[in-house]
């Protein structure tokens, strides 16, 4: 923490997680994941999300707690670095005529993928750069780039133009202070130009259209409104990002904009089901890590709040057996939505083929599990209640379920 703190760019901590701006006024979370107050508390009360947008971890309790040491941290840096008038713009960098030299050029040299990473490698070196290249007017100069392979597509140096632009562009931080710069990059020629790069660029310009895309998410709740109007390919390829085993940061950040978009949109939900989002889910549950589980799990029950993502959940041959191993078995969170998922299913979908494979997998004797855990009362354990009342006359005719449940349920002998 030192030496950052002798260094021209803010400590890495100093940053928020969600807007990657300096926090004016820091609060830490359940999680002890810290935020600016505005931003988080507009991720919650705005945004209605019940999760931490560092871990995807579900929470419930959403009180913040000041977090007077790094306040008084970053006021220390903030004056050590106080040596211009802070109501004065900030002077050029460096690199500020070469950056004017070359975004002046882009539009006419026939170099311009050349130019484009050369753009790249200077707002790389960081805050002082990019802040220049975004008052350079860089941003527009670039979207209006990534907008010609909407007319040249089958020029192969517009398409790699485009790429390059967009790896320059998702270096560049934002908030929705920057009204000037979110209004260019929601534009609805520049999504389509971003959605192309997802669904046909190479590697990593597919993951700067999604980091770009999850940046846009959390500064402009109608960007997910936007997304919502996106043909059925654009959830075909996130979907298929999300099984990307060879790039497990694409895969994760892909993950997390589902999250956030089909937590906005049952729109976007419906067409995630029509993608074939719900098998895919449940086939990259077993091997998934915990962190991802606990994605994988939320997306499944945002699907099965929809009538065609319980139909297409119950229909996949695996679907309840794996949802059932990972209970009690990754983390509370994941548990409590398993619970609700099974209830959901249970609820609206209660099959006898659904009834059943509950109890062979395993699901109903974990589900008793849980009414034994201490703890009290919680709306997890009134779901496991309401599910094995609802069932427990087709259950308690097998040999293998619990004939005490009945007794502590309240139903008699």
């Amino acid at each position: 923490m030192e030496s950052e703190m002798s260094c021209g760019d803010p400590p890495l901590d100093f940053r928020c997680p969600i807007s990657m701006e300096i926090m004016k006024d820091p609060v830490t979370i359940i999680t002890g994941v810290t935020y600016d107050r505005k931003n988080i508390e507009k991720w919650f009360h705005t945004y209605n999300k019940n999760i931490c947008p560092a871990t995807m971890q579900a929470i419930e309790d959403i009180e913040t707690t000041p977090n007077h040491t790094l306040e008084r941290l970053i006021t220390a840096w903030r004056h050590s670095h106080a040596d211009r008038n802070p109501s004065s713009p900030p002077p050029p960098s460096s690199k500020h005529d070469e950056l004017a030299a070359i975004l002046g050029a882009i539009d006419t040299t026939p170099f311009k993928v050349s130019c484009i990473r050369k753009l790249r490698s200077i707002v790389v070196m960081g805050d002082e750069f990019r802040g220049d290249f975004k008052r350079l007017g860089g941003v527009e100069i670039l979207v209006k780039i990534m907008e010609q392979v909407l007319v040249e597509n089958s020029d192969f140096v517009a398409f790699r133009a485009c790429e390059e632009a967009l790896g320059v562009l998702e270096q560049i931080p934002f908030s929705d202070e920057d009204d000037r710069v979110l209004q260019c990059l929601m534009s609805p020629n520049f999504m389509k130009s971003t959605a192309m790069m997802l669904q046909r660029g190479g590697a990593e310009a597919r993951f700067c259209a999604i980091s770009t895309f999850r940046k846009l998410a959390i500064a402009d709740y109608q960007w997910n409104y936007m997304a919502e109007n996106q043909g059925i390919e654009f959830f075909k390829s996130l979907m298929e990002i999300t099984s990307d085993e060879i790039s497990t940061k694409a895969s994760s950040s892909a993950l997390q904009l589902l999250v956030e978009v089909m937590e906005a949109s049952k729109k976007s939900r419906l067409k995630v089901i029509e993608a074939g989002g719900v098998r895919t889910l449940v086939e990259l549950l077993p091997e998934s890590s915990r962190s991802r589980c606990e994605k994988i799990m939320l997306l499944l029950k945002l699907l099965c709040e929809c009538a065609e993502g319980r139909l297409a959940f119950t229909e996949h041959e695996l679907g309840i057996a794996v949802v059932s191993k990972k209970m009690l078995n990754v983390s509370t969170g994941t548990t409590k939505i398993a619970v609700k998922l099974l209830w959901l299913i249970s609820s609206f979908h209660s099959t006898e083929k659904v009834v059943e494979e509950m109890l062979v997998c395993g699901a109903v004797k974990k589900l008793v599990a849980l009414l034994n855990i201490g703890g009290g009362q919680s709306t997890t354990k009134e779901r496991v209640v309401k599910i094995l009342k609802l069932h427990t006359p087709t259950w308690r005719r097998y040999s293998c379920f619990p004939a005490d449940v009945r007794e502590y349920l309240g139903l008699g002998s």
